[in-house]
């Protein structure tokens, strides 16, 4: 089962690009950078990895960004990440960035992008891996700066398909963001958000009608509200589920208590990812992996949920087809 989950092509929605940063390079970064880091060792990296909820993560990511200062380390960043994904035949990537969480501490937006668009493109020439960049807003900044992340980005609007949001959920609904949300649409951005993982089904509710997205990130607490289930099924709308992600934040206490089998039986276009797989215990593989011999899933499902994951993601249809048929001849 392992050889042939590696063997299924995948694309993976569900990706902060900064949560890809593994220890030893982020003291590397810090190295080079002169960046003074809270942390004496790799060992005692990986020991305050140890996390009650997504709060005390989200402690600990802010601080380890303060690696990354120019293009050159947001480059290495994302080559890293698609290097190592490549070789778990991830196919496509549509991978979020969040610019706040640098220009709020004086890092320029078109050097994040710089550096992010050059692995990229790289990675399109030398792994003939496709990308996509999606820009999240954090949820506990204000709608102000929000809107001034979306100015920021105007000159680069044809290198970023979407806009996100993402950070802490509970107590920062959807309907915060609701006008920058109409903005973005206005100037073309596809939109997804962050909803249910440990905020309430009310949240993916705001996200469907406030913020009019086209993807649900994470959605797990969906199955608490039926009617719910019946819209996200009818119409189709994907979650981009990440299940070490939910194990490590408490949302589930093991894999085996998840419920992606349940999600898939409802008929939901559910797909699987790494969410931040530096701080999570392991990759889009591994996350595979995991929730097939937690649930035990057998090889249709692990194909249902290599298809979803080209379906729910922004590349064209004929694109999509040739996946599809890729996927069909597998045995």
């Amino acid at each position: 089962m392992r050889e042939f989950i590696r063997r299924l092509p995948k694309a993976e929605l569900h990706l902060h690009i900064e949560g890809t940063l593994e220890p030893e390079l982020m003291f590397a970064l810090a190295r080079r950078n002169r960046v003074k880091l809270p942390y004496r060792s790799i060992g005692a990296v990986t020991k305050a990895y140890r996390f009650q909820d997504l709060e005390s993560f989200l402690d600990v990511y802010y601080r380890a960004v303060e690696v990354l200062r120019t293009s050159q380390d947001f480059f290495d960043l994302a080559w890293a990440y698609l290097q190592r994904v490549h070789q778990q035949n991830v196919r496509h990537v549509e991978i979020f960035f969040d610019p706040q969480a640098h220009t709020g501490r004086g890092i320029p937006f078109s050097v994040v992008l710089e550096g992010l668009q050059r692995a990229l493109r790289r990675g399109q020439a030398e792994l003939k891996m496709s990308s996509r960049l999606i820009m999240c807003f954090l949820r506990h900044l204000d709608e102000r700066s929000a809107f001034e992340t979306l100015e920021q980005a105007m000159p680069y609007r044809s290198e970023i398909i979407g806009i996100g949001l993402d950070s802490a959920e509970v107590g920062h609904p959807p309907r915060a963001f609701e006008r920058v949300f109409a903005k973005g649409r206005e100037l073309g951005y596809l939109t997804v958000a962050h909803a249910g993982e440990e905020g309430p089904p009310d949240y993916i509710w705001e996200a469907l009608n406030r913020l009019n997205v086209s993807r649900i990130d994470h959605g797990v607490r969906a199955l608490e509200d039926k009617d719910l289930i019946e819209r996200l099924r009818c119409e189709r709308i994907p979650l981009t589920v990440c299940p070490l992600s939910n194990v490590k934040l408490g949302v589930f206490d093991k894999l085996e208590d998840h419920n992606l089998k349940r999600l898939l039986d409802a008929g939901l276009c559910v797909t699987v990812n790494s969410d931040d797989p530096a701080y999570f215990g392991g990759y889009i593989e591994d996350n595979y992996i995991g929730i097939q011999d937690a649930l035990k899933l057998d090889r249709p499902d692990m194909v249902a949920l290599a298809r979803n994951s080209f379906t729910a993601s922004f590349i064209g249809n004929g694109e999509k087809r040739g996946y599809f048929e890729e996927l069909g001849s597998l045995r």
